[in-house]
Parts: structure tokens; sequence; C-alpha cells
């Protein structure tokens, strides 16, 4: 198994699409890119911790490649967008890839390039935290009532069903290989 570490904007958002991406076998929402220890949601929410919400995905590299989740990632949000997804407004809502060795940071920035040559647009997804700032790229797992928010009480949130379906059709409708039966 590999991880990859992916900020898109909402983390229940992004949660939601990667749990129906064929080999993945776990998906944790939390926090990274930011400097105080062990940040809270409200504190996050702030933008004044400087972390993104984000996810980690845990995945079978024999199932989908680290190349095709970045694939996946890039093509089910706006990475266009500086600070924001749809409504949600703030630096924790960047669009950033947190890759784990030298390896993913040469596959990240390559997924930039293909998103753009492939799109005719720049992305303003940033690739941070590799360069041995161990408290920039510290992993914070979210809250429990954060983890698989989509399975549970996301679907009672108006907020949530108004965004997340769309990108579960995008990833249905773009990346029908990759989904889940």
């Amino acid at each position: 198994m590999q991880q990859a570490i992916i900020a898109g904007g909402c983390f229940w958002c992004t949660e939601a699409v990667f749990r129906d991406v064929i080999g993945v076998t776990e998906v944790e929402s939390g926090y990274i890119g930011g400097t105080k220890i062990d940040p809270t949601y409200k504190e996050v929410c702030t933008g004044q911790t400087g972390h993104a919400e984000g996810i980690r995905v845990t995945f079978d590299p024999d199932t989908i490649s680290l190349p095709e989740i970045y694939d996946v990632f890039l093509g089910t949000h706006d990475p266009t967008q500086l600070n924001r997804q749809g409504g949600d407004i703030g630096t924790q809502y960047r669009s950033a890839i947190f890759p784990l060795s030298a390896e993913q940071n040469v596959e990240a920035e390559a997924a930039i390039a293909r998103w753009n040559e492939e799109n005719g647009k720049t992305a303003v997804t940033t690739v941070e935290g590799l360069a041995g700032d161990e408290q920039t790229s510290a992993w914070y797992p979210a809250e429990d009532y954060h983890q698989e928010y989509w399975d549970g009480e996301g679907q009672r949130n108006p907020y949530c069903v108004a965004v997340i379906p769309p990108k579960i059709m995008k990833l249905r409708k773009s990346f029908q290989k990759y989904v889940k039966s």
C-alpha cells in the first residue's frame, strides 16, 4: 500500500470522491501545511494556522498508480481557483499536493504539467512540504466527526448535498475506469 496527501477544498468533498475510487482502501481527512502543532478544525477555519484541509489516501499501486491518483484529484476539483473551491474561501481551501517522497514530488509536478497541457489552462495547485520542513509537512488527522462525513451527517447537510454529488458525478463521467462498482 502507498499513501498520498492532497488538498482540494473542503475535505468532506474530496474524501467523498476518493472513497469511490478503485484501489483506495482508506481516506482520512486532516490538516497539513501549517505552522500550529495539532490544530483544531475551528483554528484551521480561521485561516491563521496556514493549514489546508486535506485527505490522506491509502491505495494499492497495483490497482491505481500515483499518477492516476493525482489525475483524478486534479480532474475532480477546480485547480485554477486560488485559495478557494466554490463558496469555500481561504488558504485552508487551497489546491495542493503534499508529496511524501522525492518520487511523489516529481509525479506531482508532472501531473500538474499534464493537466495544464490537456486543459489549456494554468492550475494554481501547489506542491508543498517536501523541503524538509517537518512542521509544515506534518499530518494531523481531523476530529472524528469529520471522518467519513458524507456517508453519515453529510447527506443531511445542505452544503454537502449541493456540492458533493456533482463532484462524484464528475468522477463517474470523466474517470469511469477508476470508479468502484
